[in-house]
């Protein structure tokens, strides 16, 4: 359980961190702006008063460090699903065989949690159906998400090698 919960970190937080690389180098060498965590921090800020769907989450009234909240919420999210990543490989066959495909698919399908969840949530519609370029948000959350895999790979290859004896 304990080594389950130290991989569940590392992995999720090497392939978070990926993730927030090709975010930053899109807005570097394209000016795509990144993804907005005060909007999460606001979100789940606001669930302490009991506050879970907005009309447009930023016109809803500002919470003390909304900001750290949203940073904290993306890496545990990373973390979480990474958790489920290494469950299903535990149950199902060896983490020694993990694939790059197996973990691009797993990217694109925690692509759900975002269309479906967060962005109905924050008044953005049902995969950002509100937002001015729908098609386009939609394209560049399933291309995170497939980054996110990539870095999932990479950290799962990481601890691999560094620990021969997981799972």
């Amino acid at each position: 359980m304990i080594d389950w919960i130290i991989y569940s970190v590392l992995i999720g937080t090497g392939a978070t961190v990926l993730f927030d690389l090709w975010s930053l180098l899109l807005e570097k060498m394209f000016n795509m702006p990144p993804l907005n965590w005060q909007m999460v921090g606001r979100w789940i800020g606001l669930m302490r008063e009991g506050k879970f769907y907005h009309q447009k989450i930023s016109q809803s009234k500002a919470v003390k460090n909304e900001l750290l909240i949203g940073w904290l919420t993306h890496y545990l999210i990373g973390i979480i699903f990474a958790g489920i990543f290494l469950l299903i490989h535990k149950v199902s066959f060896s983490l020694l065989t993990v694939s790059f495909l197996s973990c691009i698919t797993f990217g694109i399908v925690t692509v759900v949690f975002p269309f479906f969840i967060m962005q109905p949530c924050m008044g953005l519609g049902i995969a950002a159906s509100k937002t001015p370029k729908p098609h386009v948000a939609r394209i560049r959350s399933l291309i995170n998400h497939m980054v996110f895999g990539v870095g999932l790979y990479v950290a799962t290859l990481t601890c691999v090698t560094v620990n021969q004896s997981f799972f």
